[in-house]
């Protein structure tokens, strides 16, 4: 996968970027300051990052590819033959950075500026003069990511007939008598592409060379301009106001990643990852901006406004696939709160449970209030704490058994991670820490009481990452819990943020790199890293998920292990006899069979390449994704209880949305699910109440 740039979109209350402005090419030269910086970033990344890379030719072919494929990631501008002429470079981008020799990096972005200028004509030109035969029988690849660059100007002609047929035949099927066609709606999409190439200046160059290098070596480590530290540093002392997403730039498209917990995106149950947003408007009543092609920080601008304010977004869902028809999400920007993102509990129970009582934890996040903690505040909040009031309630409630759900926390703090562990062990060992040096350092629970040592199970998904993998890990190893869903993440490493001016002793502003410097091992020794924490009762619903979180970045780093620092102990059920009847259950179940039709359905579109701009065949092929997403959407009311719908009609649609306000819109699927596994195994443990002291 191509380089990954994201933006927690916990948007701001003012822009943080002046409106940019045209930019001369004779411009594009690199200054003094960026020689220095270079030379402080190469030494950097050689002393100080977990891997000790070294700066050679090896990895200048890699930062000499992956800039062309930061500049033209669909390979729609550059001809072979221009890569054949800007190769000479490709030995020499290592010396661009040790040396400081940075003059190729920005002759490299000169040739793709004007190539960009002479591509936009082009298209202008074929969106206000050419006639389109949608009758004619032709397919045009949209995703060029492993295509091989074209031959010629002649072929890129044709690619781009193509690409502009392509966003026409869109402009018809979305059509309407109150939305017709609109090509100057285009000509101002390719205008803006045009428009922000040519404000790019001196310093965005500099930094996407530099990002070329360090996304060669890990995809964790990158650098921040000068400019763009400064609006880091504004955004982490202000009060984090939006939409609560975040975002990343894909082949044009801005992509949702992930949405917070607490946050507007999340609440609505409208926004999901993989999700694109296509369009930005102000307001209730503000002009729809198309934002196609735009660079992911203008995007994030354009969104983020005041607190109360309304936004409204133009979004492709994941299982529509880039070329798939919009529908408009409102969203009110909103503070997220500590409180939105608080542990939460519930208990479950029923005669489908046999008689038994399932308290349920819902972990959002490994949050700490460290200003809190600081200001000497007793009763300072934090995950562990909660946590502890949330299985004493539970205790009086007399459950049988305990979930820990972990789904969608993205982690947080590391303290938390080993303090909650604490609860659910006598103590010892959590997390291992290994340095670039080779040390290794142990995280450990002191504390000898453990509050809750009855049933455990821990849920996990995808988008359980970082602290949620070192929990679930440590009790996985522990043999404490069941750990049941989908294999998670497989983030595992530690970063920092290097302010580079401290390394030449000097008050001038270089930047700051983010720099990994350490990973995390389990405590029996493996990584958490790439391969993530592997369930013991994997859910069908996993089949995506391979090609998902670390394993899916180019040059992550790989699974690794050391000495574990403990002996796997702890009575195992048979794991063999619950999954047999977990799967019996799932294949019976009108809600399993609508999260797995889902995401094949989402497979199916991610592997999809090309598109026909036949008319007849679109509409048809349309027509077809309707069917299936309505036969899905009716699996899913079934389960619910509810009458199937006739059509996918907007206003049914928006009741079910509105019905379910979790990220997933159908997080207790999986929940209950977990519920009947955990019941399964308490009676096969000679069922006996759990254990709270």
């Amino acid at each position: 996968m191509r380089p990954v740039f994201l933006f927690v979109l916990m948007l701001l209350t003012a822009p943080l970027w002046a409106k940019p402005q045209f930019v001369p090419p004779e411009a594009l030269t690199p200054d003094s300051q960026q020689r220095r910086t270079a030379l402080v970033i190469a030494q950097v990344l050689e002393g100080f990052h977990y891997t000790r890379p070294h700066i050679d030719d090896t990895l200048s072919h890699l930062a000499f590819d992956r800039y062309l494929e930061t500049l033209d990631p669909n390979r729609s501008f550059f001809t072979r033959q221009d890569v054949r002429q800007l190769s000479r470079y490709r030995n020499r981008f290592d010396d661009c950075l040790v040396k400081g020799q940075l003059d190729p990096a920005y002759e490299v972005f000169r040739l793709f500026r004007h190539k960009v200028e002479q591509r936009i004509a082009y298209a202008l030109d074929l969106l206000q003069h050419h006639h389109f035969d949608f009758s004619r029988d032709e397919d045009y690849v949209f995703d060029r990511e492993d295509e091989p660059w074209v031959e010629s100007e002649a072929a890129l002609d044709e690619l781009w007939r193509k690409r502009i047929k392509n966003d026409l035949l869109t402009e018809r099927l979305d059509a309407t008598e109150d939305k017709p066609v609109d090509r100057e709606r285009l000509v101002k999409r390719y205008e803006g592409m045009r428009d922000r190439v040519q404000q790019m200046k001196a310093g965005d160059v500099f930094q996407a060379f530099v990002n070329a290098f360090t996304l060669s070596i890990e995809p964790h480590t990158s650098y921040m301009s000068p400019e763009v530290s400064e609006n880091f540093d504004i955004s982490m002392r202000l009060s984090l106001q939006g939409i609560g997403a975040v975002l990343r730039g894909e082949d044009g498209y801005t992509k949702i990643l992930s949405t917070v917990v607490g946050g507007p995106a999340a609440r609505s149950g409208k926004l999901h990852a993989g999700d694109f947003i296509v369009g930005v408007a102000q307001g209730d009543k503000g002009d729809m901006e198309d934002v196609l092609g735009w660079r992911l920080q203008d995007v994030v601008e354009l969104i983020r406004g005041p607190k109360g304010s309304v936004v409204r977004l133009n979004v492709i869902p994941k299982t529509e696939g880039r070329g798939g028809r919009a529908h408009e999400v409102v969203l009110v920007r909103d503070t997220i709160k500590l409180e939105d993102k608080a542990a939460k509990s519930e208990v479950l129970d029923g005669p489908e449970l046999g008689g038994l009582k399932i308290g349920v934890i819902d972990i959002p996040a490994f949050y700490r209030d460290f200003a809190g903690q600081a200001a000497g505040k007793r009763n300072f909040r934090s995950t562990t704490r909660d946590v502890r009031r949330l299985l004493e309630k539970l205790e009086q409630q007399q459950v049988d058994g305990i979930i820990i759900d972990l789904r969608q926390d993205g982690g947080g703090s590391l303290a938390e991670a080993t303090e909650l562990t604490g609860l659910f062990i006598d103590k010892g060992p959590v997390v291992q820490i290994k340095d670039a040096t080779g040390n290794v350092e142990i995280e450990k629970d002191s504390d000898p009481e453990q509050l809750y040592a009855g049933p455990l199970l821990v849920l996990v998904n995808r988008n359980s990452a970082s602290a949620s993998e070192i929990f679930a890990g440590a009790i996985q190893d522990y043999g404490r819990g069941l750990i049941v869903g989908e294999p998670t993440f497989g983030k595992g490493t530690v970063q920092t943020l290097a302010n580079l001016k401290r390394y030449l002793r000097t008050d001038e502003e270089l930047g700051r790199l983010r720099l990994t410097m350490a990973q995390f091992f389990r405590v029996l020794g493996a990584s958490t890293q790439h391969r993530g924490v592997t369930p013991d009762i994997v859910f069908p619903t996993a089949e995506g998920a391979g090609d998902y979180g670390e394993r899916a970045l180019d040059h992550a780093l790989p699974w690794a292990s050391i000495k574990p620092v403990i002996h796997r102990h702890g009575k195992w059920p048979d794991i063999a006899w619950l999954r047999q009847q977990s799967e019996r259950r799932i294949g019976k179940d009108p809600g399993f069979r609508y999260l797995v039709d889902q995401e094949k359905e989402f497979i199916a579109v991610k592997g999809r390449r090309s598109v026909s701009l036949n008319e007849a065949r679109r509409r048809a092929e349309q027509d077809q994704r309707e069917k299936r997403l309505l036969a899905m959407r009716n699996r899913l009311r079934l389960y619910r209880g509810l009458p199937p719908l006739a059509s996918l009609d907007q206003d049914e649609d928006e009741q079910l949305a509105q019905e379910d306000k979790d990220p997933e819109g159908v997080k207790r699927i999986m929940l209950d699910e977990s519920a009947h596994i955990l019941a399964d195994w308490i009676r096969i443990q000679q069922p006996r109440t759990a254990q709270i002291r």
